[in-house]
């Protein structure tokens, strides 16, 4: 009889793994010996075999086996590479009930560590790391956990794509070596770096990964990118990659719709490039009591089909104008069902994705969310879960019961069911922005937030959550400001003003004069408000005013199956003065390079030179704004201290000192005070 290891059909039915076994399985992980006296840096490859193996061979019972079925097979083990050199040697044990995938089926290893599964063309096989190992990473980082099996490599692509990979291998083996169980560590989660350029790649390797190199809280979990590492040119992937390395912890991603190779006819071809140069579009791994999923829900080119109800007409046409949609899709559904069978309902379930579930700001939106969400929403019943996205360029932390207007006419669900964080984006607003002290674009974001990037924080099968904002103070987690009339003047002028770069806009800064300075007579319509970055609905948040008795703050957007409130009266004034007046459109040079005037983002679309203007329409909704009634407030000068408790952010505090006066000053110097009498 032909061995047939531990297997879990499509359907997430265990056909030889009973769900003891599993338990017993991850037990024996979790109390796995560390291995003394190794480097750190496990650098390593997974093992390729292509010559006939060995008569004593551990494999060459699966080999000569015979096979009842006409389906051809891959075979392997995971071992315990106790010398780290990537190769299977003698006396190395195989390690068993890993689960290892071709991207639809999953098995779990024998006692030997073998595996076999069915083979095809353009697959991808992966192992899920368990807790308590870890597998090797490249020269710059990347965990090494996948073989590519496609044997004539890519279609004709601008970027290439894959490289031939020839037959199939005689053997294909997963090297890993035992590390210490971690059941409290943290992630960094970095959504949308969506470099364009190489000076945008620069961009993020002073900000981002500056900051995370100064870091020693990130060994076991590493980096988690969410999608959108490039901005189309993937000519770029190996400078990122060498940019990231430079980060010293394990990096990992999931594609985004920047990602692609465009002119991949189809989408089982459109992340080939990313493939090469990253790993596996969808895969999964553990660490401590976390099962972490990465998808890849961004289907391009979409076709017809993706459009039964005519909501997404911008699938009909993928030949002439081929556009992408966001979903998940049958066979990385059927995958995930078998994945999960193999996880014990206790662990939690992280599912990474570059396209949101769900979001606030693009609720009204089909194509920015995921299609067969209720469908991921009915695999995960039961089982704690928390989603992390990317996408949209804001961060949105929501907990369960959120629910917008929207979600039921888009993708078919009302509330979430679990935690769904939309993570920030490295790049902030696109790398747009004015240049903070050390350079970088402060790019804040539609809805208030800056670039950055989130902290999870996972203790067993629970979370907490940070956000790091790059460009900001250290700890910085909230913009406190002011919304008077004033302000509310200004910026409807910089936002009514839409010149070209031969007009001048109607006021400038000088115009708003001191932002935190409120004349008394517009007390009764003006509030403070704190954008406080990182805060879900449930946050508990006050206000205390020159040490007084705290007094609760409103939340401006509450998500209780609303629509998106906008408009100055909902604005965030600490992000809209920033983004109503951007300086780097007044760059000028006489150099004779004429991208050296202004600056560029996006496809080398130019901005100024000209006058500083309006960058993006500013934040004017965002669904983590809070807001304080001015009214009643004496004449003075008063400090105020914002603090947060969210169940899930924890407790976030920061001070803010602003002015009431009779009468608006002069703010230049007061002209004749020198003169002579």
């Amino acid at each position: 009889m032909r061995f047939v290891p531990n297997r879990v059909t499509p359907t997430g039915r265990a056909v030889a793994a009973s769900t003891a076994l599993v338990l017993v399985a991850t037990l024996a992980l979790l109390a796995a010996p560390a291995s003394a006296d190794r480097d750190p840096t496990y650098v390593g490859e997974v093992e390729v075999i292509r010559t006939p193996l060995a008569s004593d061979s551990p494999l060459a019972e699966l080999a000569e086996a015979p096979d009842d079925t006409d389906t051809e097979t891959i075979l392997g083990a995971v071992f315990d590479d106790q010398n780290t050199n990537s190769r299977r040697d003698r006396r190395e044990p195989g390690v068993p009930n890993v689960a290892v995938s071709n991207g639809r089926d999953v098995v779990l290893t024998d006692a030997q560590g073998r595996y076999e599964l069915p083979a095809f063309d353009n697959m991808t096989l992966f192992v899920t790391k368990p807790a308590g190992y870890e597998v090797p990473v490249d020269e710059h980082n990347f965990p090494q956990f996948h073989y590519h099996h496609v044997p004539l490599g890519s279609p004709d692509l601008r970027f290439e794509g894959l490289p031939p990979s020839g037959p199939l291998p005689t053997a294909v083996n997963f090297p890993m070596v035992t590390s210490p169980v971690e059941t409290a560590f943290n992630c960094a989660v970095i959504g949308d770096t969506q470099t364009y350029s190489h000076r945008e790649l620069s961009y993020l390797r002073d900000g981002i990964v500056e900051d995370l190199a100064a870091r020693e809280d990130l060994s076991a979990c590493g980096a988690l990118l969410l999608g959108d590492l490039m901005g189309d040119d993937l000519g770029l992937y190996p400078r990122f990659r060498q940019i990231m390395g430079q980060a010293g912890v394990p990096v990992r991603a999931v594609p985004g719709n920047h990602d692609l190779d465009f002119d991949a006819d189809s989408d089982a071809h459109s992340t080939d490039t990313y493939r090469r140069e990253i790993g596996p579009s969808y895969y999964s791994f553990d660490i401590g009591a976390v099962h972490f999923v990465g998808l890849d829900n961004v289907r391009y080119p979409c076709t017809p089909e993706d459009n039964p109800d005519g909501t997404r007409d911008f699938c009909d046409d993928p030949a002439d104008h081929p556009d992408y949609n966001g979903v998940i899709g049958e066979e990385q559904m059927a995958w995930l069902a078998a994945d999960l069978a193999t996880v014990p309902p206790e662990k939690l379930v992280v599912i990474a994705t570059h396209i949101p579930l769900v979001s606030f700001i693009d609720s009204e939106a089909t194509k920015h969310q995921t299609d067969d969400v209720a469908e991921l929403y009915a695999l995960l019943e039961g089982r704690p879960a928390l989603s992390i996205s990317g996408h949209t360029h804001t961060l949105e932390h929501m907990s369960p019961g959120t629910s917008f207007a929207g979600w039921q006419d888009t993708v078919g669900v009302t509330a979430i069911p679990f935690p769904h964080v939309v993570a920030g984006a490295g790049s902030g607003a696109w790398w747009g922005g004015d240049l903070d002290a050390d350079g970088i674009p402060m790019g804040f974001a539609r809805n208030g937030t800056p670039g950055g990037y989130s902290t999870f924080s996972f203790d067993g099968p629970t979370y907490t959550s940070t956000f790091d904002a790059t460009t900001l103070d250290d700890g910085q987690s909230m913009g406190i400001a002011l919304n008077t009339p004033t302000f509310r003047d200004w910026a409807t002028a910089l936002r009514e003003f839409d010149g070209d770069n031969n007009d001048v806009p109607p006021v400038n800064i000088n115009d708003l004069g001191d932002p935190d300075v409120v004349p008394a007579a517009d007390l009764d319509t003006s509030t403070m408000t704190a954008n406080i970055y990182n805060a879900t609905r449930d946050a508990e948040v006050t206000v205390s005013i020159n040490d007084g008795p705290p007094q609760p703050m409103t939340l401006t957007q509450p998500g209780a199956g609303e629509g998106i409130l906008e408009g100055l009266a909902y604005a965030d004034p600490y992000a809209m003065v920033r983004q109503l007046q951007v300086a780097r459109h007044a760059f000028v040079s006489t150099s004779g390079d004429p991208r050296a005037q202004g600056y560029e983002r996006f496809q080398g679309a130019q901005f100024g030179p000209a006058d500083p203007r309006p960058e993006d329409a500013g934040t004017d909704q965002s669904p983590h704004l809070w807001a304080y009634p001015m009214s009643g407030l004496p004449v003075g000068v008063h400090t105020a201290e914002v603090v947060a408790a969210d169940p899930y952010a924890g407790e976030m505090r920061q001070t803010f000192t602003f002015e009431i006066v009779e009468e608006l000053p002069p703010w230049g110097f007061r002209e004749g005070i020198l003169d002579d009498e």
